[in-house]
């Protein structure tokens, strides 16, 4: 068997798996994969206000508003801008911060990107009262960003 049957094999699995998941944890990951990818691409404006620029719009109002209060303290606790880390204005904390990973080198963005995927994933998870594994969320980003949201993309 060789090495992309082999995965090809995993990943059919993994999609099986992945249709079976609660609907929360398949949002969370859609989510997760939205964020990173509008933080990836964020155009700083001024005028805009930053949280709802990068969180989907359609989404719930009570998830929204958990992503407003969440995502700067996980930006925050990730220690990516420790200059702001008493700071309160959210616009203030993501901005800085959407800055630092907009220049970081391409790997090294991937990896942390997918890392804050996994957060936030959780993040979304917990406030539809859910729960979500690091080591499971890891493999659902993938996942979804792989054959769910680069696809969508085409």
């Amino acid at each position: 068997m060789s090495i992309s049957s082999f995965l090809s094999k995993i990943w059919a699995e993994v999609k099986d798996l992945f249709s079976k998941l609660p609907s929360e944890v398949k949002l969370a990951a859609s989510v997760a994969v939205t964020i990173t990818d509008n933080i990836k691409k964020f155009v700083d404006s001024p005028a805009a206000d930053i949280l709802t620029a990068i969180i989907p719009g359609d989404l719930d109002d009570k998830i929204k508003a958990w992503l407003h209060l969440q995502l700067p303290n996980i930006l925050t606790g990730l220690r990516l801008v420790e200059a702001l880390s008493t700071s309160k204005d959210s616009n203030e904390i993501t901005s800085a911060a959407i800055k630092i990973v907009q220049a970081m080198d391409g790997d090294i963005q991937s990896a942390f990107l997918h890392d804050l995927g996994v957060l936030i994933a959780q993040e979304v998870a917990k406030a539809q009262n859910e729960t979500l594994s690091w080591s499971d969320g890891i493999y659902i980003i993938e996942w979804y960003y792989q054959h769910k949201f680069k696809d969508s993309d085409k």
